[in-house]
């Protein structure tokens, strides 16, 4: 009997598709490659340009990053990411500098130079002028015996062994080991100037980062009237009541003093009607969770999206530092708060 060959013929969709996979697979293999060698290359060299630039940082100055062609976009991408960890940083482009833009540099400045080849002229004109103002320049090349490398206070080699590029021309590889040393001078310094993450809040305060920062559980927490409490000698229907009338999914259950005993949840009720038929008069206080997750109100809002990830509840109480409750976070409200 003969076999259908069309059953064993791949559909040219499909061959299609399985091209474009095998190529972009060995697009990224070649460029992890070139970051592996990078990755081993480094070495005192990184070092002391990081604590140029912590020289220069420390002084107030600022570390002015340049580049060519496809470089000056990384060079603008490094920039920002140092700019916004703490590390004052502008790009600056080459060709606008010979016409005004040379402004942006000062004596106290670093200037970090991007070129694979270390030849573009365009980079090479601005070596005299930053030495006359005094500036350090940094290299960050994959030629050491370049004309930058060799007039360069340090160069950080970044050398690879091709580009993703068929032809080997277009910048692929070499600029993402560009664009990885730049990321990792930037958490370096990060790490070295003691850069915490309060102060990263403060240079993303918009958008769902910053409000994640920004925000402290004293701004978000359900409070008077949204927050439904009842005694530990009250009863199940009771705290059912309380957390009608907040609209919310659980109930803090205090003593006489405010001390926080337990916490009640509507989930709990549903849990436990199968076996307690008669749950609405039992005690709160033998259904309720004793010694439940609590958070002091001046924790950080991105603190507490962790312990919802962590602990995988909805509700979380607030209390002060004697144990009184005072607040409560309803995973629900995050969303409107525009923080989860």
């Amino acid at each position: 009997m003969k076999q259908d060959k069309k059953s064993h013929t791949q559909h040219p969709a499909s061959r299609r598709h399985n091209a474009f996979i095998r190529r972009a697979r060995e697009v990224l293999s070649v460029e992890i490659e070139g970051l592996r060698r990078v990755r081993a290359a480094l070495g005192r060299e990184f070092s002391t340009a990081v604590d140029i630039m912590l020289e220069c940082l420390g002084r107030r100055g600022k570390i002015v990053v340049t580049g060519i062609g496809k470089n000056l976009h990384i060079a603008e991408k490094i920039a920002a990411t140092l700019a916004s960890t703490g590390s004052t940083s502008v790009a600056l482009n080459p060709a606008q500098a010979m016409h005004g833009d040379l402004g942006i540099l000062n004596p106290e400045d670093v200037l970090l130079v991007l070129s694979y080849s270390g030849e573009s002229d365009e980079l090479l004109a601005l070596l005299p002028i930053a030495k006359r103002l005094g500036v350090s320049v940094i290299a960050i090349t994959g030629s050491p015996k370049s004309t930058l490398a060799r007039h360069a206070a340090i160069a950080i080699p970044a050398a690879i062994r091709r580009e993703a590029c068929p032809f080997n021309m277009a910048p692929t590889a070499s600029t993402t080991a560009a664009l990885a040393l730049g990321d990792a001078i930037a958490m370096v310094l990060l790490e070295a100037r003691g850069f915490k993450r309060e102060d990263y809040a403060r240079f993303h305060p918009a958008g769902a980062i910053g409000r994640a920062l920004l925000l402290k559980v004293s701004d978000i927490m359900r409070t008077g009237e949204r927050l439904a409490v009842v005694r530990d000698n009250a009863s199940v229907k009771d705290a059912i009541l309380a957390m009608t009338r907040s609209r919310a999914g659980s109930a803090g259950v205090v003593d006489a003093k405010g001390r926080l005993k337990g916490i009640f949840t509507d989930g709990d009720l549903r849990r436990k009607l199968a076996n307690y038929p008669n749950i609405l008069a039992m005690p709160i206080r033998s259904v309720m969770t004793a010694s439940p997750v609590t958070v002091r109100e001046d924790r950080l809002a991105a603190d507490i999206l962790r312990v919802f990830e962590e602990r995988n509840i909805d509700d979380i109480l607030v209390v002060d530092r004697r144990g009184r409750l005072i607040g409560a976070v309803d995973i629900q409200d995050l969303p409107k708060l525009k923080i989860l």
